[in-house]
């Protein structure tokens, strides 16, 4: 499914202690499948309670440059209103370190 130029990174973060995704998960993740090449994410989830979150997730993300980081970020906010709104930012944030850790190794 996924070339062997593509790898796995997990973002994640706190949200809030009333926000059903910490209830359930106790914290947010958003896992992120890039292609090394290109920089582009061709797959994305998150750790949501209602599937058309999830769904909504990967649009924002699926076609991005992991290396677009304001970007992205800009993306989310004018565009995702859900409660997890900073959480998701902030996972994002926190892949995209990684993933620059992983290409600088």
């Amino acid at each position: 499914m996924y070339s062997k130029d593509s790898i796995y990174v997990i973002g994640d973060s706190k949200t809030s202690s009333n926000n059903p995704i910490m209830q359930k998960y106790n914290a947010f993740f958003i896992g992120l499948v890039i292609d090394k090449t290109t920089h582009f994410i061709i797959d994305a989830d998150c750790s949501a309670t209602i599937s058309l979150t999830s769904s909504f997730v990967k649009h924002l993300f699926v076609g991005q440059s992991i290396l677009n980081l304001d970007g992205v970020i800009q993306e989310i906010n004018t565009r995702y209103f859900g409660s997890s709104q900073k959480a998701l930012s902030v996972a994002f944030k926190n892949a995209h370190i990684k993933y620059m850790q992983i290409i600088e190794s």
